[in-house]
């Protein structure tokens, strides 16, 4: 099968052309192509009216080709300065000047208005940061085409709107931005064309003005956006989770209820606390005050590994640094929470029998394709990993799962089949916790919403208030940051 089959994309003067489509529509493979990572096998590229042959990254970078990559590609021990002048550092004489490298990294971070020091090194710093370095690298050469995979994966909002204000100047300046993303919402600010992609081919290309959000789902997926997200008809049962006036560092003390077969939802800009205060409920953030109650049973001070034991499980955003062991292979992954949950266990002996029968139905239950179950989780889509991460989920058997961006960096198509399984818990009497900056997401899949902003809870809605002009007043509700 061809990742990419006859696909026809041109990128004018000034412009932001959106590439859109599932995982494994063929973005990533055009986009390395354009940028050197491979060759085509058949077909070419032109830039300015001539043919080009990018061999490698560093000729495409020659002829003004940039390409921020959705991996990161920073050397660890080096400082943020010497990563992003590796290889074009410049020179006092025989000598690196290293004076010189830092103050126009600086000269770049006060222009994109990212708070960075350029004497920093890469391993102390944040992924949000990390992922300021590689946007920041596209922009101290001379530059004809950028490309920007996934940029704002990581940012904040204030990051993105100067990352956008920072492409507008390059439109303006005659760049070429190819951007990919799955934030649709994201689109109306900066594009100007939206080509979409569906297994490896060109479904068409529309300018931006003319079409909207169902209508590009429904090019990407072939499917009308109304039905992504699935209605889950369930009656909240018993209270299950208890929180009592928990506070974290950032966050002032909040409470809150969970039923069984309830779906919470939790929404708020980046930053306003609302994913510290569940890691603080499960023990990974030391919290101030309060208690958590499960089952009527006090886990306020127990372990993390005892917290999930004891059926309250949290489903991390970063699926990289805390879900997933990226060395190992999907079954292994999935095996980890089977063993350890021990499910497995006769008389303190591992049945591995069992271990790989209940690893199989949790693979087809997240539909994880049979090739993919021995490759190692570094070489999947970061659809396939989310869903190896959800898969994990299900090692055991908890009361209550938190979701914390359970569909970051997900296409449409995988978001809907992930948006069954969340179904399916709450039918079967789990309560979930779905914790998204995706306002559709938050409010689509649940009974309830409850909204953070600057550290504290500012309103609890019920669904059928939860619109997103309501939500998202209570966004920007002034109050001090809590420290």
């Amino acid at each position: 099968m061809r990742a990419l089959n006859a696909v026809d994309f041109d990128l004018n003067a000034g412009e932001v052309h959106v590439l859109f489509g599932e995982n494994g529509a063929g973005k990533s493979t055009l986009i390395s192509m354009l940028a050197g990572a491979t060759s085509p096998s058949e077909g070419a590229i032109y830039l300015d009216g001539h043919t080009m042959n990018f061999d490698t990254v560093a000729r495409a970078k020659s002829h003004g080709v940039y390409t921020v990559f959705q991996e990161f590609s920073l050397i660890p021990t080096l400082t943020v300065a010497e990563n992003m002048f590796l290889g074009q550092e410049p020179r006092a004489g025989f000598l690196i000047d290293h004076g010189e490298m830092r103050r126009r990294a600086q000269e770049i971070f006060d222009t994109l208005g990212f708070a960075l020091s350029p004497s920093a090194q890469v391993a102390s710093l944040s992924r949000a940061q990390q992922q300021m370095v590689e946007i920041a690298k596209a922009f101290h050469g001379d530059l004809k085409v950028l490309i920007l995979d996934e940029p704002t994966a990581s940012l904040t909002d204030r990051e993105v709107d100067h990352l956008f204000a920072f492409i507008q100047q390059q439109k303006a300046k005659g760049v070429g931005i190819v951007y990919i993303s799955h934030r649709m919402q994201e689109f109306a600010r900066i594009a100007d064309r939206v080509t979409v992609l569906r297994d490896g081919a060109k479904i068409g290309t529309v300018a931006m003005t003319d079409t909207d959000e169902a209508h590009l789902v429904e090019m990407m997926t072939g499917r009308a956006i109304a039905e992504i997200y699935p209605v889950i008809a369930t009656m909240p049962g018993e209270v299950v989770l208890e929180v009592n006036g928990l506070s974290t560092p950032g966050v002032a003390p909040s409470s809150l209820s969970l039923r069984a077969g309830e779906v919470l939802g939790v929404a708020g800009l980046v930053g306003c606390g609302k994913s510290r205060f569940f890691r603080a409920m499960m023990g990974l953030t030391a919290h101030q005050t309060g208690t958590v109650i499960l089952k009527g049973q006090d886990i306020t001070h127990l372990s993390t590994r005892e917290i999930i034991r004891r059926g309250l499980y949290y489903l991390s955003p970063d699926r990289k640094a805390e879900g997933l062991d990226l060395a190992k292979t999907s079954n292994d992954n999935l095996g980890l929470n089977v063993v350890t949950s021990g499910t497995a266990s006769k008389r303190g002996w591992i049945t591995w029998r069992v271990v790989r029968e209940r690893v199989a139905e949790i693979a087809d239950r997240v539909e994880l394709p049979h090739d993919y179950r021995t490759k190692y989780v570094s070489q999947l889509s970061g659809g396939n990993q989310q869903k190896v991460l959800f898969g994990k989920a299900f090692g055991q058997d908890a009361d209550v799962y938190i979701f914390d961006e359970p569909t970051v960096g997900v296409d449409m198509g995988t978001r809907a089949a992930l948006y069954l399984k969340i179904k399916s818990l709450a039918e079967a009497g789990k309560a979930v916790v779905v914790i998204s900056s995706d306002l559709p997401e938050a409010i689509n899949l649940s009974h309830r919403l409850l909204v953070f902003a600057h550290g504290h809870v500012t309103a609890e809605l019920a669904r059928a208030d939860a619109t997103e002009d309501t939500v998202l007043k209570h966004f920007f509700v002034e109050s001090e940051p809590t420290l």
